[in-house]
């Protein structure tokens, strides 16, 4: 390759590396605003990656469905990253127009709260489902177009690709929570985003026309090297899977270290770009391996087993992040350069915690495209494989909040994702009894079944720390002095009922402290009894007929 189609190339990698540091501003910023018109932070979060993920899923097969056909790739994909800025750029009139005339006119008709809330999760959708199906389409429209240009090694120009999108896009979640939302709020956010992809767009079309595609590359099969002709819809299907388990392990983590790092927004854009990032250097490890793989199916199997005995190892080491969290506040300042020092060390919490696992779920969307790609499924493949994996996070997410938590509790939950990994993992590697070697597979199996069984009986969470808000006083609970009655891992928090020795009930939320009462006979009334007392007084005031 010449040194000026290289260089070319670089400047694509840069291209979208850009591209994903305004995508996940959006993200974020979304639920920014859906919290003011839904009202529930962890609603708002759920209800943003469900429509944020669905759009990129739909936008994702598109070019899976039509791209073949399609001339100049990289064109189409600057129209594209126009029409996201565009929409970014009108976004917060759109925004407010709309919900002040749910507010004024809409709600106020509906007749039940279930009405009201169907109304509001629609109009959510609307806002936010064109831009987000928009997003779907780039990396599929970009891989293809790259690819098309430089044939020779497909599978690194899609680790790459996938690399430098995802760590954009971890960049752009800490850009967007520190720094432009106290710089220019949350409308200046949006269109400072909406003007990167406008630019964006506009260097994509100048290199464009320039850019030559290889026609031939265009072809819809082609001869199958490696593993031979392999089986479309199991590959599609481990997209879908190890998608669902990454978000499970999503769900999970974030509100094991809301426990250990708090519920603030902050804390969820160091969870949030902490997970991208695992993503972003496992593409970035395995795009100088990938093209030699002799047998890409069997490696991307270990690479699952490999992932669900990490997960299982952050179920293990989660009662340590509280040690950690707790040497932490004893040793920075109340400051601002202490905050600043909080911040860094808790994303170095979320970090110890996520990436192990991250890493590898990053490596497995390369491999399962360029192993498509070399069994001779073609370019659609890029983006079948995308949507899968996103239809497969919208389930993971559905799957952890409604169900998981609930009925499975916190390890359970990961637990589940674990499991799902590891038999996935096992099923990629049965051809190995056949061709090789059984003993491997069945260890494996064998492997993954006994940690799982460990893990779920011999590990337990320490109900004492999670109950502590450690990350407000850099305390526990004395187990002496104190006795948990109740602990619940709920759809939207954890819950603990904590009776102390002076008598007092206290209910904490996450682990904060949100009502105490003394119940022992004679006590004093606690410090919250006057607060509660006339929260449950004021709405009574307030009513014209009470």
């Amino acid at each position: 390759m010449t040194r000026p189609n290289q260089q070319l190339r670089y400047w694509l990698y840069l291209l979208f590396a850009i591209s994903g540091f305004s995508g996940l501003i959006y993200e974020s910023i979304w639920s920014h605003y859906l919290k003011l018109f839904l009202g529930h932070a962890a609603y708002a979060q759920t209800l943003v990656l469900a429509i944020f993920m669905g759009g990129m899923a739909i936008g994702a097969w598109i070019p899976s469905r039509y791209g073949i056909r399609w001339k100049n790739l990289l064109l189409r994909y600057a129209a594209v990253e126009g029409l996201i800025g565009v929409c970014a750029i009108v976004f917060h009139k759109i925004f407010v127009v709309s919900t002040d005339m749910a507010y004024d006119a809409v709600i106020p008709a509906l007749a039940s709260p279930l009405a009201v809330n169907l109304f509001k999760w629609s109009l959510a959708a609307l806002l936010l489902l064109p831009q987000s199906i928009l997003l779907g389409m780039t990396f599929p429209l970009m891989s293809a177009s790259v690819i098309r240009r430089y044939s020779d090694t497909p599978g690194k120009t899609l680790a790459m690709l996938y690399f430098t999108n995802s760590l954009g896009a971890a960049i752009g979640v800490l850009i967007s929570g520190f720094v432009l939302i106290e710089a220019v709020g949350l409308p200046g956010t949006v269109l400072t985003a909406g003007l990167i992809n406008i630019v964006v767009a506009i260097v994509a079309w100048a290199i464009s026309k320039s850019f030559h595609e290889d026609a031939n590359a265009r072809s819809e099969k082609k001869s199958a090297r490696g593993d031979g002709a392999v089986s479309w819809r199991l590959f599609i299907a481990a997209s879908f899977l190890t998608g669902t388990a990454s978000f499970i392990y999503e769900i999970g983590w974030i509100r094991m270290l809301n426990l250990v790092l708090g519920t603030s927004t902050h804390a969820f854009e160091l969870m949030l770009s902490a997970f991208i990032a695992g993503l972003a250097f496992g593409g970035l490890w395995i795009r100088r391996r990938i093209d030699t793989l002799t047998k890409p199916r069997q490696f991307l199997g270990w690479v699952q087993v490999a992932m669900g005995l990490l997960a299982l190892g952050t179920v293990v080491a989660y009662n340590t992040a509280f040690d950690a969290m707790q040497f932490l506040m004893h040793s920075v300042a109340a400051t601002n350069g202490g905050y600043y020092m909080f911040n860094i060390a808790s994303q170095g919490i979320a970090i110890l915690i996520m990436m192990p696992v991250t890493f590898c779920a990053g490596m497995t969307l390369p491999l399962i495209t360029h192993t498509l790609l070399r069994g001779g499924h073609g370019e659609q493949s890029i983006g079948a494989v995308y949507a899968a994996n996103t239809l497969g996070a919208i389930i993971g997410v559905f799957l952890a909040v409604h169900i998981g938590l609930p009925m499975l509790g916190l390890k359970g939950l990961v637990a589940s994702g674990a499991a799902l990994d590891m038999a996935l993992g096992v099923v990629l590697l049965v051809p190995m009894i056949k061709r090789e070697s059984k003993q491997p597979v069945f260890a494996a199996a064998i492997m993954a079944v006994v940690s799982l069984i460990a893990v779920l009986v011999g590990v337990e969470f320490d109900r004492y720390k999670m109950a502590s808000g450690v990350y407000r006083h850099g305390q526990f609970y004395a187990r002496d002095k104190t006795e948990i009655l109740y602990h619940k891992d709920g759809k939207t928090a954890t819950v603990d009922l904590i009776k102390g020795s002076d008598g007092g009930l206290t209910i904490a939320t996450n682990g904060k402290s949100d009502a105490k009462i003394n119940v022992a006979e004679n006590g004093l009334a606690s410090g919250d009894e006057s607060t509660m007392t006339m929260a449950g007084a004021l709405p009574t005031l307030l009513h014209p007929q009470a």
